[in-house]
């Protein structure tokens, strides 16, 4: 066996050299990913509500929606609001697409972590709420939200970590957020591995701030248990 050169694999000097320059895509990276999980978050709990209602007027239509958001690629989702849509009269920069279609695709997960989180509430505590003249709002506001958020944390994070890295996705779309910028160098470069080498290493860092987040709120919604 030849000898092994690490520079093929992984050049330090490159990276160092170019961190800058992928740096400048973080801002968009993250913006998509927490504006994405903020609207996700909205609508999610929404649509776990419709998903839980009597009627079934609400219930189909959520259902439909979570079946079709996890169903489909959301590179396609991607495709079809960038580029698709434009057909219809209807045209959207790639960063606004990028949010919408992440925003959406990520409703439908975080709408099931929220029917499972909110269903593990014991009944009797909502009629001992409703016996105590509370209304629907002011029983889901003080009793049912604050214990099923400990409960949905872990999984809301871990919808929040797919989000940070699909984030990359969007570089199909043109958004120049981090993988499209360490992309751009690794093409001038010819030195791919290495800006991916790079960018895995910058995605893992945010990624570990996010799980020490998630960590703090834990703790501190630990007292609803």
């Amino acid at each position: 066996m030849g000898d092994i050169h690490l520079e093929y694999i992984f050049n330090p000097a490159l990276a160092k050299a170019s961190f800058p320059f992928v740096m400048k895509g973080i801002w968009l990276t993250l913006l998509i990913s927490f504006v994405s999980m903020f609207f996700g978050t909205i609508l999610g709990f929404f649509i776990a509500l419709a998903r839980m209602a009597n009627s079934w007027i609400l219930r189909l239509p959520a259902r439909l929606y979570i079946s079709f958001m996890r169903g489909v690629p959301i590179l396609v989702i991607l495709f079809i609001l960038y580029f698709g849509f434009p057909y219809i009269g209807i045209e959207f920069t790639a960063v606004t697409a990028a949010i919408i279609g992440f925003s959406f695709n990520s409703a439908a997960y975080i709408a099931e972590i929220n029917r499972a989180a909110l269903s593990s509430v014991p009944s009797g505590q909502v009629e001992a709420a409703k016996s105590l003249g509370l209304s629907y709002w002011q029983t889901m506001r003080g009793v049912i939200l604050p214990q099923s958020v400990r409960i949905a944390l872990p999984p809301l994070t871990n919808v929040m970590l797919d989000l940070i890295k699909a984030s990359s996705l969007a570089a199909m779309i043109t958004v120049p957020e981090l993988f499209q910028q360490a992309k751009i160098v690794g093409g001038r470069e010819f030195d791919y591995m290495t800006m991916y080498i790079l960018v895995a290493l910058i995605y893992w860092g945010i990624c570990s701030v996010v799980s020490l987040l998630q960590d703090f709120l834990e703790k501190r919604y630990a007292k609803y248990l």
